[in-house]
């Protein structure tokens, strides 16, 4: 036996008990007299002393040689505590060691094994499994089992059954790039990793489970940001003979069951956006409402003066930054220049400040006067003391610019609190984007989402007009989960495959399985796949998803700890039918 207890586990009621502890060496401290060692493992940590008077001179020695990191085995007597450590859970007792085994030796850690670690994120990735032996990795991680295991017992509970769909599947070029599998048995053939489980989670309602879910691993190839991983786990659902609002209300009830049962937090019914209110109101799709700053729009108090900024521009929007009046110009001039980054790319912004006398200060003073900015501080909603922030150009440039400066605010002013959770669900999405480049549609969300009813024959008119029976759920300005109902009848599909460029052929090459089975009585049907990682990390507090994650990729989708990708010999490469032409 290892251990009887755990080091987290004992307290003054185990005073005089004989106990075994396994784990690893957190430090040491060495008085001569008395050397004390804190032994740390998954649980906790619990203070050895090994003192002259009371102990074994043998194991005295060898307790003072011992290192970080080293596993041990100890037996000994449970002790109460001279000096005792109101921080620690076990503070009031200390193990006095009779028997001390080395079970394992380490070298020296690169960084140090404690909360506030002297470790950069780099090193930490490559020493991965150290990193994991910290106590905010490892409880996040605890945190996330924690978090699964409460979502698959509210499903199950709710007649979800559980099914596991293929990772070899077959690639399709629409959506993000797939990563390819060569087959070794079908010369020059590969598999694709799925992108999510789409297809056959609705060959799944085809088939008559009614509700399927499945907490599953997906993958893309895709240019990859500061928060996004190349692999990623889906809360992945299904339901058939259902409605959207089937399938809000049952998936608001799972993530007020999370929030109540992880967190504490008790929530009301979910507010309900359409994208385009969303976008009129916040300038994107998944807002966070946790704070104000709602979007003002002043094109019709702004424009027709001799102001020919405004009097050109398509849309004239403000925010009012609450209590910001108090800016110096310099600070004001800092907030211009952030906003004409090259990643916001605005070209400038208008400002006026709501002084607490109700007098008004603006960068446009000699085109506009105290009544022009009563009626700005009305749209705006702006309140003695606030700063009124004003944007103009073309409407969707100018909406998603500031949007990124009410968030920047929001983040300066400490209104962004991540004990504070907003949910919301945003609707009625379009159905099609247009791409700008090559004057063509793409699906939104992907080909199988159904229009809105009695919406189909715009397609051919106006396809732009189109919305989508689409759904996404928002939590403090982080898409956590999307869906749509879908289309299940093969008409419907091909009509949409035409609009979306597909020939027949191509059609049927790429998904003629789903729609063959469409004419096997497939049922009115329709879904939502969560974030995992997201979800998993909003709910703990952060926004960092890696920091939950056991084995994450870097920015470079690179797995520095065992060095992968990596290039594989010529023997695997002829086996697969592969000739690599790299120059090096």
């Amino acid at each position: 036996m290892y251990r009887s207890h755990t080091c987290g586990e004992l307290r003054s009621s185990h005073i005089n008990n004989e106990v075994t502890l396994s784990g690893w060496v957190q430090k040491t401290r060495d008085k001569g007299f008395v050397v004390w060692v804190d032994l740390r493992d998954r649980y906790g940590i619990t203070q050895l002393v090994f003192d002259e008077e009371r102990s074994d001179p043998k194991i005295l020695e060898k307790a003072r040689d011992l290192g970080r990191e080293f596993v041990l085995q100890v037996k000994g007597t449970v002790i109460e505590r001279t000096s005792k450590n109101p921080n620690l859970p076990t503070g009031d007792i200390e193990i006095l060691v009779t028997q001390l085994h080395v079970l394992n030796e380490s070298l020296l850690p690169p960084f140090t094994i404690e909360d506030k670690t002297d470790g950069g994120e780099d090193l930490r990735m490559k020493f991965r499994y150290l990193d994991i032996r910290r106590n905010p990795v490892k409880e996040n991680l605890i945190f996330r089992s924690k978090v699964t295991l409460e979502v698959r017992n509210y499903l199950t509970k709710q007649g979800f059954i559980e099914v596991e769909t293929p990772y070899l599947i077959k690639s399709t070029p629409e959506g993000a790039r797939d990563f390819v599998v060569p087959s070794r048995m079908n010369e020059g053939q590969f598999y694709a990793l799925p992108q999510s489980p789409q297809t056959f989670k609705q060959l799944l309602m085809v088939g008559g489970l009614d509700k399927y879910f499945q907490i599953v691993k997906c993958f893309r190839d895709e240019d990859l940001r500061a928060d996004r991983q190349p692999e990623f786990t889906q809360i992945d659902c299904e339901m058939a003979f259902v409605e959207q609002d089937d399938i809000l209300n049952a998936f608001e009830g799972l993530t007020r069951h999370l929030l109540a049962e992880i967190i504490g937090v008790e929530t009301g019914e979910f507010p309900r956006l359409t994208y385009d209110e969303a976008m009129r109101r916040y300038g994107n799709d998944k807002p966070d409402i946790r704070f104000g700053m709602e979007f003002g729009e002043l094109n019709e108090v702004a424009k027709n003066r001799d102001f020919n900024v405004f009097n050109s521009s398509e849309l004239v929007v403000g925010i009012a930054v609450p209590g910001a009046a108090s800016y110096t110009r310099k600070e004001i001039d800092q907030l211009i220049d952030w906003m004409r980054r090259p990643q916001i790319g605005a070209k400038g912004m208008v400002y006026v400040k709501y002084n607490e006398d109700g007098s008004f200060k603006s960068s446009v003073d000699k085109f506009y006067n105290q009544e022009d900015f009563t009626k700005w501080a009305k749209h705006t909603g702006a309140k003695p003391g606030d700063l009124i922030c004003i944007l103009s150009g073309n409407i969707a440039e100018t909406r998603t610019q500031l949007s990124a400066l009410r968030m920047e605010m929001a983040e300066r002013l400490g209104l962004r609190n991540p004990k504070e959770f907003a949910p919301l669900w945003v609707v009625d999405f379009p159905l099609l984007e247009l791409d700008e480049e090559t004057g063509n549609y793409h699906a939104m969300h992907h080909p199988f989402t159904s229009p809105k009813p009695g919406q189909l024959e715009l397609l051919d008119t106006d396809p732009a007009a189109v919305r989508a029976n689409a759904y996404d759920l928002v939590l403090n300005g982080n898409e956590i989960g999307g869906g749509s109902i879908r289309i299940h009848d093969k008409d419907t599909q091909a009509t949409m495959f035409r609009h979306l460029g597909f020939t027949p052929e191509k059609a049927k090459a790429q998904f003629g399985f789903l729609m063959d089975a469409f004419q096997y009585g497939a049922p009115p049907h329709g879904g939502i796949a969560f974030g995992l990682d997201r979800l998993v990390a909003i709910l703990g507090g952060q926004e960092t998803i890696r920091d939950f994650i056991a084995f994450p990729k870097n920015n470079s989708g690179r797995d520095v700890m065992i060095d992968a990708p990596a290039f594989i010999d010529d023997a695997q490469l002829k086996e697969l039918h592969l000739k690599l032409d790299i120059q090096t």
